[in-house]
């Protein structure tokens, strides 16, 4: 989305649970945050000269829910001396400045139907009116899956009640369909990365524009309405 614009890091954090991948249930989720785990890999950013530092990870706040993801983001902010910002609040951030009350959420199509539930229940915790939760039918594999399948599934699933849409999962590739589903739909359309990359931007008090990824870039919260200026 900022291509030679913005420099980025990437630190994964990972282990290998009962199941094998940690990913894949709610307890996994949970040992991939724990403070001594997470925290050990956020420090190896100490070393880099980094503005601000975002958490990418969809399902890991719908597990933990809205209050222990912002505890998480004020204890990493803490601890790197830098904004810190997550996905899944950069999303409760983004639908409030486009004033969206009642949202449809798509997930990515390896979310199972707990975890859809889940992000369900992190969106009404934060007085959204959820209005459906469903994984999009496309490939589990996201190499395959391109943007104009990601606008047919969610054009032709996304009811008239929504307000707005966030597809959900920072590995789901569907940022390239943004622009022309909400034009087909003519609502606001968010996605995981896109607005993760919104609110660093913001809280890293950068002038860069967007352009090309949907009606949020047009607005930019004040610093001090972000989640850890």
């Amino acid at each position: 989305m900022a291509p030679d614009r913005v420099v980025t890091r990437v630190v994964r954090v990972s282990t290998v649970g009962p199941e094998g991948d940690p990913a894949a249930t709610p307890p996994g989720l949970r040992e991939l945050m724990a403070a001594p785990l997470l925290d050990k890999a956020a420090t190896t950013l100490a070393a880099e000269s980094v503005d601000v530092v975002g958490y990418a990870s969809t399902t890991s706040g719908y597990v933990i829910g809205f209050d222990e993801e912002a505890a998480m983001v004020s204890r990493l902010s803490t601890l790197l001396d830098v904004p810190v910002a997550a996905t899944c609040a950069s999303a409760v951030l983004a639908l409030h400045e486009l004033g969206v009350e009642r949202v449809a959420l798509v997930g990515a199509p390896w979310f199972d139907f707990e975890l859809n539930e889940l992000g369900a229940a992190f969106f009404r915790s934060q007085g959204f009116d959820v209005v459906s939760s469903a994984s999009a039918e496309l490939s589990r594999d996201p190499r395959r899956i391109e943007p104009a399948a990601v606008y047919a599934w969610t054009a032709r699933h996304v009811g008239e009640e929504a307000e707005g849409v966030f597809i959900g999962g920072n590995g789901f590739r569907a940022a390239r369909a943004i622009e022309q589903l909400e034009a087909a739909i003519g609502r606001p359309v968010l996605t995981s990365n896109q607005v993760l990359l919104w609110s660093l931007l913001a809280q890293a008090g950068s002038t860069v524009e967007i352009t090309g990824y949907g009606r949020l870039f047009a607005h930019r919260p004040a610093r001090n309405s972000t989640q850890n200026a």
